[in-house]
């Protein structure tokens, strides 16, 4: 299974979009021992909204920890772009749902957040606005930051 996941992952970042959002890993290996967290997001939504700046936070502060965006209604290209640009999302966006790779049901309440492990096992599905502290202690974070 850990394998499987790692491939579904790794063929999901060749098709995350270039656009406003952070450069997606370029290679499988470099998801290998770090967390995964998936998050469905959607424009319209307030709760996804008010939820980037904590996946930002996130993203940018551990480095064992690497965030990827879902949009929820399916932009791609310009669209995508310009929707990570008015929101803020500065974690890069997959342009394919993965919930079908991942064999689970595609997320009916936003926000969503899958929690990969290092193993890449899916260990958590969160439903509802996330916090910093509450991703940090899905991902076994620490206060730190910048853990290795």
């Amino acid at each position: 299974m850990k394998s499987v996941l790692y491939l579904i992952v790794s063929v999901l970042l060749l098709a995350c979009a270039d656009q406003q959002g952070a450069q997606p890993p370029s290679r499988l290996e470099e998801l290998r021992g770090h967390w995964v967290v998936i998050n469905y997001w959607a424009q319209w939504c307030k709760p996804c909204i008010e939820e980037i700046p904590e996946l930002n936070a996130l993203d940018r502060t551990y480095d064992q920890v690497t965030v990827l965006g879902v949009n929820f209604d399916g932009a791609t290209g310009q669209e995508l772009a310009q929707q990570q640009q008015q929101l803020g999302v500065a974690f890069a966006t997959l342009e394919a749902d993965p919930s079908e790779d991942l064999g689970i049901p595609r997320p009916v309440v936003l926000p969503t957040t899958l929690i990969v492990s290092p193993d890449g096992e899916l260990t958590q599905t969160l439903v509802g606005p996330q916090t910093l502290e509450s991703l940090a202690l899905a991902t076994r974070q620490t206060t730190g930051g910048n853990t290795e």
